[in-house]
């Protein structure tokens, strides 16, 4: 239910669904580019254990905030409904 009270259609559910889909492979690929970016030369450029550790868990760490602020940032653009003014066409405002 809707926070009116009214069920949703089979299309807002669908709607949802696909929005929710799409912010999470969306953010699984920016973590990972991102991931790959820091941690990667940690093992291409064979460094020792403490530079390594401190790349890999930067990355790791940087990954998981990508990852959220993704999600939210799609899902929260979804929630307000922001749509074009001219549905069909583009313009900058939308």
């Amino acid at each position: 239910m809707t926070s009116h009270g009214r069920r949703r259609s089979q299309g807002e559910r669908d709607a949802i669904t696909v929005e929710i889909g799409y912010a999470l492979c969306s953010a699984a690929f920016a973590a990972a580019v991102l991931f790959g970016a820091v941690a990667g030369p940690a093992y291409v450029f064979a460094l020792p254990t403490g530079p390594r550790d401190v790349l890999v868990g930067s990355g790791a760490v940087l990954a998981g905030a990508v990852f959220l602020g993704r999600v939210v940032s799609v899902l929260l653009r979804f929630g307000s409904g922001a749509q074009p003014s001219q549905p069909g066409r583009t313009s900058p405002d939308s």
